[in-house]
């Protein structure tokens, strides 16, 4: 099944490494509440991840300004997770983290979300879900290349504008404080007209 933008997130149940414990995340926890930014990686103590994982750990407070939840999942086992936030950064491991890590050893969150390989690992995906449980934005890279922390705050603010305005949308390289526009004939040309 292929899961796409404006559908129901995959509910999942998972073991989860936050604050060297184990625990139960269950996806449906944080909806109602809070918005979740979801994102897969392909496996613990290797070279591309770790550049991510510390990046949104070292911004989630500007995540949870934004009522927003982040969770990390890979095919790793909990305790290759906690083995690796044991490791200092500098030694190429995580150290602490500000959001947990999921467990997807039998694979079937990364199968539900449609970012499983052929190898039985997880592309570099990420999810924007919102407090409905609906996915308002999916991004989906290969392997060798990380993600940019500032797109997804951007887009998760873009998100949040617009469901908070929906007589307004958002153009490109829209940021807060910027301009948008009316999504009609009329409204738009006064946005076209200011710039």
């Amino acid at each position: 099944m292929s899961i796409r933008v404006g559908q129901k997130a995959p509910d999942f149940t998972a073991t989860a490494v936050f604050d060297q414990e184990f625990g139960t995340i269950r996806l449906s926890d944080y909806l109602d509440k809070r918005y979740v930014v979801l994102f897969f990686y392909p496996l613990d103590f290797t070279f591309v991840c770790p550049t991510e994982i510390t990046a949104f750990s070292d911004r989630f407070k500007e995540f949870k300004e934004l009522s927003t939840e982040v969770l990390g999942v890979s095919v790793d086992s909990e305790f290759s997770h906690l083995a690796w936030t044991q490791i200092d950064r500098k030694s190429g491991g995580l150290g602490e983290l500000e959001y947990p890590l999921v467990s997807d050893l039998k694979k079937e969150i990364s199968s539900s979300y449609n970012v499983l390989t052929e190898d039985g690992v997880a592309l570099r995906a990420l999810f924007i879900i919102d407090k409905e449980g609906i996915i308002q934005h999916s991004t989906v890279n290969n392997l060798s290349f990380g993600r940019n922390v500032d797109e997804a705050l951007r887009t998760l603010q873009a998100i949040q504008y617009s469901q908070e305005n929906p007589d307004e949308v958002c153009p490109v390289n829209w940021k807060p404080g910027s301009k948008t526009m009316k999504p009609d004939p009329v409204g738009s040309k006064v946005y076209f007209e200011a710039i």
